[in-house]
């Protein structure tokens, strides 16, 4: 009959086995957060240090497509001029994609 039982010589090492599968896990996050998360992280800032720094008289592109000036600016909001009829559009800050012409600039 077979013995199931194993003397403590022949037990395997749980301690060993542990930090061998905690150790690899734990090298993943780290290499996860310096070339996702951060990156991510430093996108969002410049993206929203972006639509903060909004004037009137630049000129945007949305995240829609649309082209046009700012004509005036609110808390959350603004109003884009986008022919030369002088259509208006009113949307949110989040919906800037760029500036592609600051106000300052195109007064040159």
């Amino acid at each position: 009959m077979m013995n199931f039982y194993l003397s403590a010589a022949e037990a395997p090492s749980t301690a060993g086995s542990l930090i061998s599968f905690i150790v690899p896990l734990v090298v993943l996050g780290v290499v996860f957060y310096f070339f996702m998360y951060k990156p991510q992280k430093k996108q969002d800032k410049e993206a929203q240090d972006m639509r903060d720094n909004l004037q009137v008289g630049d000129e945007i592109t949305t995240i829609g497509g649309i082209i046009g000036k700012v004509v005036s600016i609110k808390d959350e909001t603004m109003v884009i001029e986008t022919t030369r009829d002088a259509t208006k559009i009113r949307l949110l800050k989040s919906a800037v994609r760029s500036v592609d012409v600051k106000a300052e600039d195109a007064k040159d």
